[in-house]
């Protein structure tokens, strides 16, 4: 097995257009133990963390562009990014210990493609586009259309993810990520929830987002949650209907880690407390006091 770790994107496209059997990675913290797992060895693998491009985290106007291999620690570690979109920054900062940290990334995390992958649901609900280099140039495609199932994703041979687009969030707007692992930590989500909201100045939900991870072969975006939530004050009725929502849009597995039952029922009681989180960061953000809104506590 060959190793290359090209400086350029054209070098490395090059690289993977001359041996269909080459792989690139952003970290390796998944190739490495499949590798020792019994997947087969590629002819090559091809190290992106030397292409500066990927490697960078800017915001260029209203649109930061977080490169495909920026390692998780940089990511949560940038103070700005974090304030704009906490949530994600969680989410990023949970994929694996803090070693792995210094070496995984949003977009090998996204084209490792499993169902239970931590960063993909909070780039969902925050409408992050991935940027997709192949042969014939540059593509823009939104990160919920790059997993097509587990394992597997809508990137042909010879294509690389790039880097992220994410608009700023509008005004009073906030995410949050929420995961049940059967351990403290270092484990793979039993269910994940993201959630971003948006209120307007009464308090009332103007725009909502939620996205589950590991209850489905893909990410699963769940509107009827996000109907319920919107035009609310996040009242008690409302986020029981959002969290029905959640449940109900699930179509999970049975394994030794959760029952189909349970992950459904998980799937609601987190998308409930994601979106208090999301309300009250906005709330805290804006200088008012949580206890003052419903839903706060919940």
């Amino acid at each position: 097995m060959k190793y290359a770790a090209p400086t350029t994107i054209d070098e490395a496209r090059a690289l993977l257009a001359g041996d269909t059997d080459a792989i690139v990675f952003a970290g390796a913290t998944d190739v490495v133990p499949q590798m020792r797992g019994g997947r087969p060895e590629p002819s090559m693998v091809i190290d992106l963390k030397k292409i500066d491009r990927l490697m960078s985290v800017s915001l260029e106007g209203d649109t930061w562009h977080v490169g495909a291999a920026v390692p998780s620690s940089a990511l949560t570690g940038d103070a700005a990014f974090s304030a704009d979109f906490p949530g994600l920054s969680e989410a990023s900062g949970l994929i694996g210990s803090d070693q792995i940290q210094n070496r995984s990334s949003l977009g090998g995390n996204l084209c490792n493609a499993s169902p239970a992958a931590d960063s993909v649901p909070a780039l969902v609900v925050n409408d992050a586009v991935a940027v997709i280099a192949g042969a014939d140039g540059e593509r823009r495609v939104p990160v919920a259309d790059v997993v097509t199932g587990p394992g597997q994703t809508s990137l042909a041979h010879g294509e690389i993810v790039v880097s992220f687009e994410l608009a700023r969030p509008a005004a009073r707007t906030a995410d949050a990520y929420l995961r049940l692992i059967p351990r403290t930590e270092m484990d793979i989500a039993v269910v994940g929830a993201g959630v971003r909201l948006t209120l307007d100045g009464n308090g009332t939900v103007s725009a909502a987002a939620v996205a589950l991870g590991a209850v489905a072969p893909t990410v699963v975006r769940v509107p009827a949650a996000q109907a319920a939530l919107v035009g609310s004050r996040l009242d008690d009725a409302a986020l029981a209907a959002a969290a029905t929502a959640a449940s109900d849009a699930c179509n999970p597995i049975d394994d030794k880690r959760g029952t189909i039952n349970y992950r459904r029922q998980v799937a609601g009681v987190l998308t409930r407390r994601a979106a208090g989180i999301a309300a009250d960061r906005i709330r805290t953000r804006n200088g008012q006091p949580d206890n003052q809104q419903p839903g706060a506590s919940q």
